[in-house]
């Protein structure tokens, strides 16, 4: 019996194979001539041409020869360097390290580039069909809040139309994925073989090295960790001698071990499905994300994710705040939130912002991505080296960025304007998510397609090439800094005293000119001898305006904040 227990003691829970979101979630990017409909033909080609313009030692290509080579535009070629920087696994990358001006120079390794080519052919999971259309439609407001009203939403068409059990869950979307690469595995294992002397699929090996950038794809452990190396967990590899290179390991080998932990990666998921669909997801179910649904419990500590991935969903009406101790994972979904100001003050790997409306959301420092996606009405203040907003409308985004905005899809009425706020910790976490306060390139957006090729939808004919709606700069006059509540007690003499990121002078000078404005006003105000009749109805009509801007603006929104006080 003691031989039986300490036999089951060592038994460890079996290491899945997982793919990592990132690529998929945030390296798609909608420019057709980077799409290859035909496996691994076209680039098969490329990838000779590739490697003839690469470093010999490195094998990297700089944004020229991407260019060159793709027949894209050398801002298209920077963007592409760009994206994969945001979305490489190895921190010790030079792509990943490289500051925003040396990007072009230091270029990407060709193995890397040609699996990052390879999957802007996949199609995202379409969210399933909502029994009631009618209650979502309702989530979307026909009037506009810049109009001088506010969306009127009751807490039940929000709490039907805010279920997750409509949207694709994190499960649904790694199956998803894993189905895909299940299918195409053969194409892109042999991008990344070379062939032996003889013919056919039988020559071809994979090097231990070139393997290894299998890693931009998929992993061992759960996903948002560091996980297993798949070289580690690889059986051909995984005894290999770290002072003799290991031998080359054929194609076929790799495939159907690869296909065998796909396919119990599947199994698994299946197994965890049924619990999630008969009821609320339990700790063992199959969505383990962490969702902050409850408002009345918006300063409370909130559980750790076991994939990392942090979800903030269905604020309504309300303030909520998380500052760095409150959030354990790197990555963050802000998803559905309405009429609500919401304050993430704290450093991050990526951010997704969907499906918002009439909200002032607070990013503090995304170091590699953050998205913005299906959104109306929204205030988003950022600090982060990338951005991509897609089909948003009528939102204004305050932007402290290291990289050219990208605005992609059916967007209407946008608006970009400089960074505008600061908390006591904002220039340590810039500096945790190497963001550069220096450099911001907030006035720079960069529109692509009107149509995402990747959203799995049907779109009109003819309108594949028509470019999206690009954003304008945000009047001067219309500029003001916003205040973040002092949540933080004591400051220590070190904490951000003001915005770190410098203001262009035609913001500066507007600040500055309705400064001297408003000190006018109040000195004329003090100075104008009233009887107390006129006074109470000067205060009456200032009240009057003052909520009037209030509601226009969107600023009521603030007043949440004193609702707990």
């Amino acid at each position: 019996m003691a031989d039986t227990a300490d036999a089951a003691a060592t038994v460890k829970d079996p290491v899945y194979l997982h793919t990592r979101r990132e690529p998929f979630e945030y390296g798609l990017i909608p420019i057709p001539k980077l799409i290859f409909s035909d496996g691994a033909v076209t680039l098969g080609s490329l990838k000779d041409k590739l490697i003839q313009r690469s470093a010999s030692s490195s094998l990297r290509v700089d944004s020229s020869a991407i260019s060159e080579t793709l027949q894209i535009s050398p801002d298209h070629a920077r963007l592409v360097l760009d994206t994969l920087a945001s979305v490489l696994p190895s921190e010790s990358d030079p792509l990943v390290s490289a500051k925003p001006d040396e990007i072009d120079d230091v270029g990407v390794n060709v193995f890397d580039l040609l699996l990052f080519l390879y999957i802007q052919s996949y199609k995202r999971l379409l969210p399933r069909t909502h029994k009631d259309s009618a209650s979502v439609a309702d989530v979307w407001p026909s009037t506009s809040a810049f109009d001088g009203y506010l969306s009127a939403l009751s807490p039940l068409q929000l709490v039907r139309s805010n279920s997750r059990k409509f949207m694709p869950s994190q499960s649904d979307e790694e199956a998803h994925q894993l189905s895909y690469l299940q299918k195409h595995l053969a194409n892109i294992l042999s991008l990344l073989a070379e062939a032996l002397d003889g013919e056919g699929d039988e020559s071809l090996v994979l090097p231990m090295e070139r393997f290894e950038h299998l890693g931009f794809l998929l992993q061992f452990g759960e996903r948002g960790s560091a996980g297993i190396p798949l070289s580690q967990a690889a059986p051909f590899f995984a005894n290999s001698d770290p002072d003799m290179p290991a031998a080359p390991v054929a194609a076929a080998q790799v495939h159907d071990w690869l296909l065998h932990s796909i396919a119990d990666s599947l199994e698994h998921i299946t197994e965890r499905t049924p619990a999630k669909e008969n009821g609320p997801s339990s700790a063992s179910g199959s969505d383990q994300d962490v969702t902050m649904t409850d408002v009345n419990a918006s300063f409370s500590k909130p559980s750790t994710s076991a994939r990392g991935m942090i979800f903030i969903e269905g604020i309504s009406k309300t303030s909520f705040m998380k500052q760095a101790a409150d959030l354990k994972g790197s990555s963050l979904k802000v998803v559905n939130c309405h009429d609500s100001v919401i304050y993430i003050l704290a450093p991050l790997r990526y951010a997704t912002v969907y499906g918002c409306s009439d909200a002032t959301i607070i990013l503090g420092a995304v170091g590699k991505a953050v998205r913005v996606e299906h959104c109306e009405r929204v205030h988003v203040i950022a600090a982060s080296k990338r951005i991509c907003i897609a089909n948003c409308r009528e939102c204004v985004f305050f932007l402290g960025v290291d990289h050219r905005p990208l605005i992609v899809g059916d967007n209407h009425k946008l608006q970009v304007a400089p960074y505008n706020t600061f908390y006591p910790q904002l220039e340590e976490h810039l500096t945790q998510a190497g963001i550069e306060a220096t450099v911001n390139k907030w006035d720079e957006p960069l529109a692509l397609g009107v149509v995402d090729p990747h959203d799995n939808l049907s779109h009109p004919a003819g309108v594949s090439d028509v470019q999206a709606e690009t954003a304008t700069h945000l009047d001067p006059d219309q500029f003001t800094n916003f205040l973040i509540p002092n949540w933080f007690g004591d400051e220590c003499s070190r904490s951000t005293k003001d915005n770190p990121f410098a203001l262009p002078e035609v913001y500066k000078a507007s600040q500055i000119r309705n400064n001297n404005n408003l000190g006018e006003v109040k000195q004329i105000l003090g100075e104008t001898s009233l009887e107390d009749s006129k006074k109470r109805e000067l205060s009456s009509a200032l009240h009057v305006y003052f909520k009037d801007w209030l509601y226009a603006s969107g600023n009521i929104r603030q007043l949440y904040c004193l609702q707990g006080d």
